[in-house]
């Protein structure tokens, strides 16, 4: 049921934008914020208090800063897509390979923790909401082949199951749970702060979007 409610996540949302065909990726903003929010609780609430009592602090630490490093090294490839940014030419007709390989990492990476901590599913899965419908409002009105861009998307949406199976069925990830726990800690961190401090784009004071991250810190505390 987790694997379906992440690949239906993904799925749904490239088949509104193709049904609703919304052009303006201002609108789910708030969405974003609270994902952002709620992503970067669960983060604080459940995987941190889980790694630092399994591993060496200093271990951990460094795996944290590696995640954090790795999300940067990343987002070269991705241009941002992981927060809700796609600055690639929608002229270009080619498959995004880079795009595809460094969303995969990520997504691969988020399924980790998954089996040991229920609640990061649902931070993952409405995390994936918002990024999945903007990026399918890329590759719906770029020049890229629609039989590509649904292969892209349904690859995508098989990616965080992936990496939830391995972590269960794969000894190395077992005995390095804690470490690659908090590798994935590095880059939920920088996903969810560069969320949030997008949020808020010119420092201008909005109370929605104020509310809807007090909603999602709310909300992850209480699971």
């Amino acid at each position: 049921m987790a694997y379906l409610l992440l690949i239906l996540g993904v799925l749904l949302s490239f088949a509104f934008v193709y049904i609703a065909k919304p052009k303006n990726k201002e609108n789910f903003k708030l969405l974003l914020a609270f994902s952002g929010a709620f992503l970067l609780a669960l983060t604080i609430f459940e995987l941190f208090p889980s790694v630092y009592e399994k591993s060496d602090s200093k271990t951990i630490g460094v795996f944290i800063m590696l995640g954090i490093l790795l999300q940067i090294f990343l987002e070269f490839f991705s241009k941002g897509a992981e927060h809700g940014h796609v600055h690639l030419d929608s002229e270009k007709t080619n498959f995004p390979w880079l795009l595809f390989i460094s969303l995969s990492i990520h997504s691969l990476l988020e399924g980790f923790p998954i089996e040991e901590h229920d609640t990061i599913l649902y931070g993952i899965f409405i995390h994936k909401i918002p990024i999945a419908i903007i990026l399918s409002i890329f590759l719906l009105n770029s020049k890229i082949k629609i039989s590509n861009a649904l292969f892209f998307i349904v690859l995508f949406s098989l990616m965080t199951p992936l990496g939830s199976y391995i972590a269960v069925n794969f000894e190395f990830a077992v005995t390095y749970y804690a470490p690659i726990t908090a590798l994935v800690i590095g880059v939920f961190l920088h996903i969810s702060t560069v969320i949030l401090f997008e949020s808020t784009e010119g420092h201008k004071f909005n109370l929605r979007k104020l509310l809807v991250i007090i909603l999602g810190i709310i909300i992850a505390y209480v699971l």
